[in-house]
């Protein structure tokens, strides 16, 4: 029986630049910066009945709502002690907050350092 390696996404590539840097679970991450709204520390987060485990619920940002991801939660990991700090992002149109256990740098990253995402299919 073989096996083969992942297929690699040919559809969409993130290109070098300034990448906002954080840890989760001792491992380092990196979000676009222009995708970056603001970086707030703790605060209070209202839950919202019967939504999936990794939604903590909502935050009033200056008389926003914005809906608050356990990002560890989202990727498997296992929960943080406490929140240390939420980022909130825009994406597609919408602004979510993520909570991250550290937020790191503002780091440069060249094209050639980012690989392609790997493609799971349509279930991830």
């Amino acid at each position: 029986m073989t096996t083969s390696a992942p297929e690699i996404s040919t559809t969409r590539r993130v290109a070098g630049g300034k990448f906002l840097t954080f840890f989760l679970a001792k491992e380092e991450y990196g979000i676009e910066i222009l995708k970056v709204q603001e970086i707030i520390g703790t605060m209070a987060i209202t839950p919202v009945p019967r939504t999936p485990d990794h939604l903590r619920g909502v935050i009033n940002l200056r008389g926003k709502i914005i809906p608050v991801v356990d990002l560890r939660l989202k990727l498997g990991l296992p929960a943080a002690e406490g929140q240390n700090c939420i980022i909130v992002v825009r994406a597609r149109g919408l602004e979510i907050g993520i909570t991250v256990d550290q937020v790191s740098e503002v780091a440069n990253i060249a094209d050639n350092d980012i690989e392609p995402v790997p493609a799971f299919g349509n279930g991830v």
